[in-house]
């Protein structure tokens, strides 16, 4: 949050959700946790998130979030330039009973979606998602 201006040396941005849109900057923050537990996460929030392969990340909105909503066709539709979409993904929520922190995948591209509430969209990223977050989402999807 301090490299987006949203948190200094005198606040702490409190971000409680896993979306953070900057209009300012035109760019869509996702915070991402693959692994994620029951205890932890409630079922409204057990979104599908997971490494396809070393390229396409599948990821699915709120689900307050519908194909209709101008978030939705923010994520679906705009293909401007200056739009970004920015990945940062961790293994589980804690390790060590410590929060883990989040890797920066990189700026993500539309490829596909389906559904609504919540929307599940495949994005390409810009660079290879590291094998770490590939194995885990290979785990997670497979048990």
């Amino acid at each position: 949050m301090v490299a987006f201006g949203k948190t200094t040396q005198d606040y702490v941005y409190p971000m409680r959700e896993g979306v953070l849109y900057l209009e300012e900057k035109h760019s869509d923050l996702f915070f991402i946790t693959i692994n994620k537990n029951e205890e932890d996460y409630l079922p409204s929030t057990m979104y599908n998130d997971y490494a396809k392969n070393s390229e396409l990340f599948n990821w699915e909105s709120q689900s307050t979030t519908g194909v209709n909503t101008p978030t939705g066709q923010r994520y679906i539709n705009d293909r401007s330039p200056g739009h970004k979409v920015l990945l940062f993904a961790r293994e589980s929520r804690q390790q060590y009973s410590h929060a883990q922190p989040y890797i920066f995948l990189g700026n993500a591209r539309y490829v596909s979606h389906k559904g609504s509430n919540p929307i599940q969209i495949v994005w390409k990223m810009d660079h290879e998602i590291p094998e770490r977050i590939i194995r885990q989402s290979n785990l997670r999807v497979v048990n």
